[in-house]
């Protein structure tokens, strides 16, 4: 959670610093936001690359594991779609490239801020923030009410790190794996389906 409040604070200074007109000009240019965006593809690329606990959550629980990210990509897609209804201003794509970051709001919000502007990135990075949010305050209350998946589906991508000691306390230590293997999926598919929507 330290972690979350700690990318949200800088986003906040980097708002204001860009207020006032403190950042230096060729910081505002848009190659740099680029090559950013670039360097951690790449840096996810390589997180998944040396993801060996994908392999071993395969070989224990066999491919119905793969059904738990299935759950959470629907699940989500469904939920933007019926949200997007009440939304006014906004495409149904638009929100869905929204939805599509599974809580990885660093990259999802870069992505979107690149191809859809600078207030659809915003509300991207919000969203994503108070989704990850939602598990770390709600986690206990989630198990209780709608099983121990639960956490792990709202979780999306934040599954396999700020979220896992959540999950592990309230789910129980035998979904840990579970619970990597999700992330890994959903961090993987990440670029793929915000790169979809924003392109349609």
């Amino acid at each position: 959670m330290k972690q979350s409040f700690l990318y949200l604070l800088i986003f906040v200074v980097g708002v204001i610093l860009a207020l006032s007109g403190i950042i230096p000009g060729v910081l505002l240019n848009a190659n740099i936001a680029t090559w950013v965006l670039y360097a951690l593809l790449f840096l996810v690329g390589i997180q998944i690359g040396a993801g060996k606990n994908m392999f071993a959550a395969l070989k224990r629980f066999g491919w119905k594991v793969l059904m738990i990210p299935l759950a959470t990509t629907v699940g989500t897609f469904a939920g933007v779609a019926l949200i997007s209804v009440i939304i006014p201003g906004r495409s149904l794509t638009d929100c869905l490239s929204v939805g599509a970051g599974f809580a990885y709001y660093s990259l999802s919000s870069i992505l979107i801020t690149e191809f859809k502007g600078a207030e659809l990135g915003t509300v991207a990075l919000l969203a994503n923030i108070i989704r990850e949010f939602s598990v770390l305050i709600l986690g206990p209350w989630m198990v209780k009410y709608f099983g121990k998946l639960a956490p792990i589906t709202a979780g999306g991508a934040t599954t396999m790190d700020t979220t896992l000691p959540v999950i592990t306390k309230y789910a129980g230590p035998e979904f840990v794996v579970i619970a990597l293997f999700h992330g890994m999926i959903i961090d993987f598919s990440v670029p793929l389906w915000v790169s979809f929507f924003i392109s349609l």
